[in-house]
């Protein structure tokens, strides 16, 4: 396992990279590799958001701008050849490269990057970097292949901000619909979304540059680190190139099928304070925090020893960088003393907002007991990230909160009005405004010199420690970045020693085909025994009208309840660089700004025609998400239901047959079988059939376009997971139904005309005892495609579940409600043929109405 030193020269960075390139010319191009992801991207439109996994997937390997960012973080040219600056900073001419073409054929040229930069920095763009692109007063296309840009004042980082993921090309053709179809000029392009699964890349043939050395690419989601740890073991995933279980990596790098490399991030980690809000607006008291944390406990602690400590808002590995971290030492006698002189002797009582991330939950433990030991009483809040961008990043209400800012050469942030740390100092912003102004290198460094002093000087925050790249992957697999200069995966120049020929097929693939077979027999069964008989009309007008006023009832409860949930879907799309204004845009744009009245009649009436909208995120129909994890639930819900009644029946009439000792042996092995939570049993069946035996994967969900026998063997582990709980309740209550039936005159008189024991239980005690097995059945068969979401997650399935978990994350309202409204519909229905059933099996249920 290799481990970034705290200062590492650019020129071996350099060298290395040099050297490799011979063995990328020479390696075995072909194959395919799997790459987990922990975040589905919101959409596929680099240019309309900063979430991270957009760009991990696309930046570079399907979209590229005028310049890019290498791994040792310096810009190069990418589409523009070269280009030239004049004298005065106000002019920027590129030469552009020549036979390039988008992926769907369309010829690239000057008017392209005009396009893609004039509707970035449009009045209504939504682009993250709109702010950025102010001093820009026109783009001027020269000729095909060249270009100028044209400011209004110097800005020295214009090559770097043109290198970022949110500034590519694209095409006027393919821009529309660039959310679900990303069409760029890279090595890879677009093939297929598996939404909630996975994305997948295939080599480019027709590239200008270096063709990728891969195949294919495929991106696939895996949120739970338990998970993916599982997967990695079992070869399902070849690669996480930022592992997000750190406690792992020791014992994965003991295991020479892997490679662990330790890079580093633009990722500054920092304990931040509401600068604006008393007692922090004391310097003394911030300062007191700055005393009170160990850097090194958090690293050892939170991160395993993974992370480098921090002084400032800057990357250690920056030249320009200076080490800080000896400005606040660790001392807890200092912080009360500067706590006393403050007027706070006896501490004070904060709140700590932490967002989803791990290092920010595990870290937000150590500072709570580190800021106990001098006093300051923290209550630490775990909030999702959609109410941590409402509350803190949007509306300030926050004493410290615990968050890693990815974006480099994000020092600009403590010089934007209104930004969420309540800082201002004209002193800092007229330095930035210089460092903007020039180009010159030393001078260069020596104000970014001087702005990390100042930021230390007035403690803005407490500096942590620059958050670490922690990348596993196939020891076989090489290309893969091991810095992480900018947000992205750049798998362009990745290549396998010996490219496999075919992916694996689980060994057990005929299994679960017979095993739906027989459970589609039972259910079937089930059936033709409840249509025999008919019900009335008059019960059926009842259950309908009843139906349909529950469904009109839910509509407005849904509706107001997730209109209530903190957080803003605009700001959780765009993301912490975004402006106001492009905020404000994305809100106009999709109604978010009208009345809440107006927006739920609007909804009902779409509802109506059939319309569930359209996704904030995916930027697709509700109903086409809806129907493709519908896909992937329907099939589940009823292959464990169908797993559960096969257990049941039998266990439950062999009980009820059975003397005391069997019935006392079968009800506590159903007793058991309830007891096991089915995340757990999920894991060791993971563990068992997929890392130690390879017959099934560990999970995800290859489609069914893939053929019947690979879809139903990734969803056998979750059927029997979710099954064998469920199998033993029914178990019990169908034989408790059965015990008390057998006692009913009719039985005992069945008996005496001479049936047996188990004729009699069949023929007689069982339809009559099918009531509550009906009722539990119901209710199954409900939670089993609406509650399924833990091991949804557990086996990485795009589920419905998991949509409504992550929509609410992103808060994508309209999905939520739309898909919340259906799974009510849903359960109203099952109880709907339910009571149905009551009535074919009880004669006494079905009749008209009582006179």
């Amino acid at each position: 396992m290799s481990r970034r030193g705290p200062r590492r020269p650019r020129w071996l960075l350099a060298v290395a990279l040099a050297a490799m390139l011979p063995l990328g010319a020479h390696a075995a191009a072909g194959g395919a590799i799997t790459i987990g992801i922990p975040l589905e991207p919101p959409n596929l439109d680099p240019s309309a958001t900063s979430a991270e996994a957009t760009h991990d997937v696309l930046y570079a390997n399907v979209f590229e701008g005028l310049t890019r960012i290498a791994e040792d973080g310096h810009v190069v040219a990418a589409l523009a050849r070269d280009w030239t600056v004049s004298d005065d900073g106000l002019r920027y001419r590129f030469r552009l490269r020549a036979g390039v073409r988008f992926h769907d054929g369309t010829p690239f040229s000057a008017a392209d990057v005009r396009f893609s930069l004039d509707r970035a920095r449009a009045a209504d763009s939504r682009n993250p970097l709109r702010d950025l692109l102010q001093p820009v007063t026109r783009v001027v296309v020269e000729d095909e292949l060249t270009l100028a840009i044209e400011l209004r004042r110097p800005v020295a980082e214009l090559l770097t901000y043109l290198g970022w993921g949110n500034l590519v090309v694209l095409s006027p053709a393919s821009a529309a619909h660039a959310a679900t179809d990303p069409v760029g000029t890279g090595p890879l392009r677009f093939r297929e979304w598996r939404k909630g699964d996975a994305i997948v890349l295939v080599r480019n043939p027709d590239y200008w540059g270096a063709p990728a050395l891969l195949d294919q690419v495929t991106f696939r989601v895996v949120p739970d680190a338990t998970t993916a740890l599982a997967a990695l073991l079992a070869g399902d995933v070849d690669a996480f190139s930022n592992f997000t279980s750190p406690e792992n990596l020791a014992t994965l790098a003991r295991d020479p099928r892997f490679a662990v490399v330790v890079g580093s991030t633009e990722g500054e980690t920092l304990l931040a304070i509401n600068n604006a809000r008393a007692p922090f607006n004391d310097l003394r008291v911030r300062r007191a925090l700055a005393h009170a944390i160990d850097r090194q406990a958090i690293i050892k602690g939170a991160m395993y020893g993974y992370g480098e400590p921090i002084g400032s808002h800057f990357p250690p590995h920056d030249p320009a960088y200076v080490d800080l971290t000896g400005r606040y030492p660790y001392d807890p006698g200092a912080a009360r003393a500067l706590l006393a002189a403050a007027g706070y002797p006896h501490g004070f009582d904060v709140t700590l907002r932490l967002p989803p991330p791990y290092y920010a939950r595990r870290s937000g433990e150590i500072v709570a007991a580190e800021l106990a030991a001098i006093g300051v009483r923290v209550r630490i809040q775990n909030i999702e990230w959609a109410q941590w961008l409402e509350q803190v990043f949007k509306n300030r209400d926050f004493d410290l909160t615990i968050v890693s800012h990815t974006e480099p050469m994000d020092y600009d942030i403590y010089a934007r009005p209104g930004y969420y740390f309540g800082y201002s100092n004209p002193r800092y912003a007229a330095r930035l405004e210089e460092l903007s102004r020039t180009r010159d290198p030393g001078v260069r460094r020596a104000l970014l010199g001087d702005l990390q002093r100042q930021l230390a000087d007035d403690c803005v925050n407490v500096f942590l420690f620059e958050l670490p790249k922690l990348g596993v992957w196939r020891a076989d697999l090489h290309g893969m970045w091991h810095e992480a200069p900018i947000q992205g995966i750049d798998v362009t120049r990745a290549y396998l020693e010996a490219p496999a020929t075919g992916a694996r097929a689980p060994v057990a693939s005929r299994l679960p085909t017979l095993l739906l077979a027989v459970a589609t027999a039972l259910l079937g069964v089930l059936a033709a025994v409840a249509l025999r008989r008919h019900v009335s009309a008059y019960y059926l007008a009842g259950r309908t009208v009843a139906l349909l006023a529950t469904l009109l009832a839910a509509s407005l409860v849904i509706f107001v309840l997730v209109d209530v949930l903190p957080g803003d879907p605009a700001a959780y799309m765009m993301g912490l660089n975004a402006s106001p204004r492009a905020i404000a845009a994305l809100r106009a744009e999709y109604g978010l700004d009208a009345p809440a009245w107006r927006q739920y009649l609007e909804w009902l009436a779409a509802l109506a025609h059939g319309d569930l909208g359209t996704s904030y995120t995916y930027r697709v129909p509700v109903a086409g998400l809806v129907a493709e994890r519908l896909a992937v639930s329907l099939p589940l819900a009823l292959y464990a239901l169908a797993l559960a009644v096969a257990i049941a029946f039998p266990l439950g009439l062999a009980a009820a047959l059975g003397g005391t000792r069997r019935d006392t042996a079968l009800m506590g092995i159903a007793q058991a079988g309830l007891s096991v939570p089915n995340f757990w049993l999920g894991l060791l069946l993971i563990l068992f059939f997929a890392v130690h035996h390879h017959w099934f994967a560990a999970g995800g969900f290859p489609g069914w376009a893939g053929g019947i026998g690979p879809a139903l063997a990734a969803l056998t582990l979750p059927a029997i997971a979710l099954a064998l709980p469920q199998g033993c309740i029914l178990a019990r209550v169908l034989r408790a139904a059965l015990a008390e039936t057998q006692h009913e005159d009719y039985v005992r008189t069945a008996r005496a005309k001479g049936l047996s024991a188990r004729q009699a239980l069949l023929r007689h005690a069982l339809p009559n005892a099918l009531i509550p097995v009906l009722t539990v059945l119901g209710l199954q068969f409900s939670f089993l495609l609406a509650g399924a979401i833990v091991i949804e997650t557990v086996f990485s399935l795009p589920g419905i579940g998991r949509l409504v978990f992550q929509a609410t994350a992103q808060r994508d309202l309209i999905v939520v409600r739309s898909v919340v409204l259906l799974l009510v519909g849903a359960v109203v229905a099952v109880n709907f043929v339910v009571e149905l059933l009551y009535a074919v099996v009880d004669p006494r249920l079905r009749g008209g109405p009582q006179t």
